[in-house]
């Protein structure tokens, strides 16, 4: 698949884009990643992006004239998903991760300044993304954390595909999501800290069991959100 990126920072991608899961995607030929620098699509000799906000109010916002030009010129196909990055937008998910790794293209519009001017979302956008209930100064961190979710769901880009399975959020269509549960590894007695003796046990029904009720101890611990209603 392909993702395009439009930034006005594109420097930022030269190194997150070339380590670990993204990278192997890259070099397996399965993933294709393009950054362009939103400048390049303006007509001032000043190159100008964004400008004050009609109603006034602090700080400035992208126009909607580069974008649209710099989508227009990089989207190969109408069913091209483009996704804007913002605090506004509905919370990133794993199932959103999964249903962006079908697309044969994604476009991902990093947002800056106070936002981007509306009649880009309502107009040019497929989805409004918040990877957050926080305020970054940008959507370059965003767009990493986005793309590295998707190109996971890519196949082949992981080598044991099953590990996906076993995650946090794992399956998007459950009623229940769960984060994942406690692992351990040797030494079996750290500092007098044991491991728990059913994973050491052999007994793998016992462990599959075990791991259950630990995900949802450690769920209702860090996010009792996520048992809410159920």
């Amino acid at each position: 698949m392909i993702f395009d990126v439009i930034t006005i920072f594109p420097e930022f991608f030269h190194g997150p884009f070339n380590f670990g899961v993204i990278r192997r995607g890259r070099e397996k030929g399965l993933v294709e990643i393009r950054v362009h620098d939103l400048r390049d699509f303006t007509s001032d000799r000043h190159r100008t992006v964004d400008d004050r906000p009609f109603g006034g109010g602090e700080g400035m916002v992208f126009k909607p004239e580069p974008i649209f030009k710099a989508v227009e010129a990089v989207r190969q196909t109408e069913e091209a998903e483009v996704v804007v990055l913002s605090a506004a937008g509905k919370r990133f998910t794993q199932a959103e991760a999964l249903r962006l790794s079908k697309a044969f293209q994604v476009v991902v519009i990093c947002g800056r300044y106070e936002g981007i001017d509306e009649r880009v979302i309502e107009h040019l956008a497929t989805a409004e993304i918040s990877v957050g209930d926080f305020i970054l100064s940008g959507g370059e961190i965003a767009a990493v954390v986005v793309v590295d979710a998707v190109t996971r769901y890519v196949p082949g880009v992981v080598g044991k595909e099953e590990s996906i399975l076993r995650e946090s959020f794992s399956d998007p269509a459950a009623e229940t999501q769960l984060v994942e549960h406690p692992h351990y590894t040797r030494p079996a007695e750290f500092r007098g800290w044991q491991v728990p003796e059913v994973l050491i046990s052999g007994d793998h029904k016992a462990v599959r069991e075990w791991r259950l009720q630990a995900a949802l101890k450690k769920t209702e611990k860090n996010r009792p959100d996520l048992l809410q209603g159920n």
